[in-house]
């Protein structure tokens, strides 16, 4: 067995306890390569069937060929996708794109404000309609006790201090000082009632183990993360107004493994192109406190 199966074997393992212990679980899919592979391990989990809901947090500021991959991985893999937004903030025009605010402010109300009460129930949910392709409001406004979500360790530097098990207070908190151990693949389960907890069975993984995986498993990823000629392409995919591609002529999976194994980009980090985190002190320490993914 070599190491990129073991490393399946372990999140496929975490993800059927996820499946095992939470009631009314969830599984967060940002359409970027992370929670695609993730949903791939998801499929094969449950022998192509997936047994909760794909979330998606729309700022609708997302690259459009994003939206058009997700609706097409959608209905094609007969996925529940359910739809969450801040539609408050969006019609009271506060965001960056709108000049009202700044790159916090607007991730802050258009992804965690988003993501935590659509997790909750208290925003409008969408769910796709698979016989016509179009999103309709969702009659559920149940709670999401548990929500996977594919965060590594080595994208980003707060992401390194999560558990695979990782506990959130009532209000969606994180209390970075306050989780618990987990050795010899032995994890939590048992939380208090009322606690909300994000599940990442990716921690793992680095960039070029996710980019070996989609090319022995043929994943289909958006082409934004491919030189389309230009010489450029995304690293990392995020809200068009605020995420820059980098300079890479890598046209292929091949090509950007290739890129990642020679040191090519050792000295600029993965989400160098997405400008909250440079706002955020060069992290998401502040934004993944209150509840960012």
């Amino acid at each position: 067995m070599d190491y990129i199966e073991q490393l399946e074997n372990k999140s496929i393992y975490i993800l059927r306890e996820a499946y095992a212990n939470f009631k009314n679980l969830g599984m967060l899919w940002s359409i970027g390569k992370d929670s695609t592979v993730l949903l791939w391990l998801a499929r094969k989990a449950f022998f192509g069937h997936v047994p909760f809901p794909l979330v998606h947090i729309d700022t609708s500021f997302k690259i459009p060929e994003m939206i058009r991959y997700r609706d097409r991985l959608a209905m094609k893999w007969k996925l529940t996708m359910i739809c969450g937004q801040n539609e408050e903030a969006l019609e009271k025009k506060q965001t960056l794109p709108d000049g009202n605010v700044d790159h916090l402010t607007c991730c802050r109300l258009l992804k965690t404000v988003a993501l935590e009460n659509t997790v909750n129930g208290k925003f409008k949910r969408y769910r796709l309609n698979l016989k016509t392709g179009k999103y309709e409001v969702d009659r559920s406004t149940e709670p999401f006790t548990g929500v996977i979500v594919g965060v590594r360790s080595d994208e980003e530097g707060t992401r390194s201090k999560e558990r695979y098990f990782s506990a959130r207070s009532k209000q969606n908190d994180w209390d970075i000082s306050n989780q618990p151990p987990e050795f010899w693949n032995q994890f939590k389960t048992d939380f208090a009632p009322g606690t909300h907890v994000r599940i990442h069975p990716l921690l793992d993984w680095t960039e070029l183990n996710i980019w070996e995986y989609i090319k022995r498993e043929n994943i289909p990823t958006v082409s934004l993360y491919y030189d389309q000629g230009d010489g450029t392409r995304y690293r990392s995919l995020g809200c068009a107004p605020c995420t820059s591609p980098i300079k890479s002529t890598a046209k292929n999976v091949d090509e950007i493994i290739e890129e990642l194994r020679s040191g090519k980009l050792k000295n600029i980090a993965e989400r160098d192109g997405r400008a909250q985190d440079k706002e955020d002190g060069g992290g998401l320490e502040t934004l993944r406190k209150d509840g960012y993914m």
